[in-house]
This record gives C-alpha cells, structure tokens and sequence, in this order.
C-alpha cells in the first residue's frame, strides 16, 4: 500500500513536471499555422489507449485562425461507419502558441501547447488535461501523411523524454481510404 502511495505521489509530480517544462514555439504565428494537417504521430499516457493503437489511423484536419485570435481545428478520421468529423475551437491564452479548449467528450477544459513547427513541414502539439488524474498526449502533425524519418524520431524522442511508455507512442499508419473530399 505505501509503495503504491509513493508511486502515486510520483506520478503525480512528475507530470506536473511534464507540464511545467514544455514551452511554446517562439513567435508563433497562427497565420502559417493554418491549412491542412495530418495527424502522423500520437504519444498518449491513459492505460486505455494501449489496447486501440492498432486501429488508429492518420487523421486530416484543418486549422483556420478566427479574427479573435482563436483557432478552429476540424479533424476528419475514417471509423467502421464512415468518415468523422469533429470541430474544436482553442481559445487563445495569453501565450502565443498555448490554448484552451473546453472538451464536451469529458466535460474537462484541456490545455494545448505548439511545442515546435517549421510551419511547412512538421508540428509536435501537447494536449493536457486533469481528470480523475493527469493525462498528456502529444501529437506528431504533417503537411503531409509521410514525414522525415528525422522529424519522427524528434516526436519519438520528445514524447518519450517526457514519460510516455514506449508502447503508447506510435506513428500510425495511412487509411484507405480517404475523407473528407479533396476541396481541401
């Protein structure tokens, strides 16, 4: 029981740590961030992710900055019934680069930081949020669905510096199929 506790107690600090050490892309510039992404890598700490990573697939999305300084996101994903599609708006912060959003899903407001972009190429995102306890997940995003190899060991490498068990980070591979149309 105590070794538990302490575990627990560990746990908790170090992604607490996690959190508080991931700064945002210097001078992030929503206006080049926005277009079409591929969400190629994914990096996430729940024990429930585990059992699902060999049915995930690359996922499309569409960042659109607002007027106010927001961002709308919509991800497309193909499921057994068809093509997904889900539309997120991040509120800005007071730090270029880190939003808020609030997740209807879990009824949670999450955090998501750009950690790093070339704008043309690459992003690696964390996505954190406080639930029953403390879940991170980081995203790997591509201009297109294939990536250097150089660019996914830096995810990789980024997502396990932070904690992420090996077995939770991986790099999915493309769907057969495709969605939405290609007007994007």
């Amino acid at each position: 029981m105590r070794l538990a506790l302490v575990t627990i107690v560990m746990t908790m600090l170090l992604l607490e740590e996690i959190k508080a050490d991931v700064q945002p892309q210097k001078n992030f510039d929503d206006q080049r961030f926005a277009g079409k992404w591929y969400r190629v890598g994914m990096a996430y700490d729940s024990p429930g992710f585990v059992p699902y990573r060999d049915k995930l697939r690359i996922s499309m999305g569409v960042v659109e900055p607002q007027s106010n300084g927001n961002i709308g996101m919509t991800m497309w994903s193909i499921r057994s019934t068809g093509c997904n599609s889900k539309v997120y708006v991040y509120e800005k912060t007071a730090t270029p680069g880190v939003f808020s959003y609030f997740s209807v899903r879990h009824n949670k407001v999450k955090d998501i930081t750009v950690v790093e972009t070339n704008y043309s190429e690459y992003a690696i995102v964390l996505k954190f949020k406080k639930m029953n306890r403390e879940y991170s997940q980081v995203s790997l995003y591509g201009r297109t669905q294939k990536l250097r190899p150089e660019v996914i060991e830096k995810f990789k490498a980024f997502a396990l510096a932070r904690g992420f068990p090996k077995e939770s980070v991986l790099t999915p591979p493309p769907s057969s199929e495709s969605c939405p149309s290609s007007e994007y």
